[in-house]
């Protein structure tokens, strides 16, 4: 596989967590977390981090229920894909998320904000998912 930068992305109404990593090495880390306050400034913010970052490929975390059905909040992040999809151009892959957080909190310490490292524990997730596939 040719080295790809890739962005991910642990959406929530609030706040997105952003990791970045790449499938060379096969790491991802934190890289920012996102406030913005409206849908306009969500998508300023995202197109300014992938302007920066060239992304090769996006990754967004899927809220599943503990039984791995979908919710509200996994409507809410399939909105968002589609939409960097279609606004960007860029291939976006959904990656189920249960769990990332408290693995967030686990790293971090209990009070820290985590939403940037558990976007970083999807992203590796998926980066991990791609050596069983070779």
């Amino acid at each position: 596989m040719p080295d790809k930068v890739l962005l991910a992305f642990d959406f929530g109404q609030k706040k997105i967590g952003v990791a970045v990593g790449n499938s060379l090495t096969r790491q991802a880390r934190p890289l920012t977390i996102l406030f913005p306050k409206t849908r306009v400034e969500r998508f300023n913010q995202v197109a300014a981090l992938l302007k920066e970052w060239q992304p090769d490929q996006l990754v967004v975390g899927l809220p599943l229920t503990i039984d791995g059905l979908e919710q509200e909040a996994s409507r809410a992040c399939r909105r968002f894909a589609n939409q960097l999809n279609g606004r960007f151009g860029i291939d976006v892959q959904l990656v189920d998320e249960r769990g990332s957080s408290l693995e967030a909190q686990d790293l971090l310490g209990s009070h820290a904000p985590d939403d940037a490292m558990a976007a970083a524990v999807i992203l590796q997730r998926y980066l991990d998912a791609l050596g069983s596939l070779e």
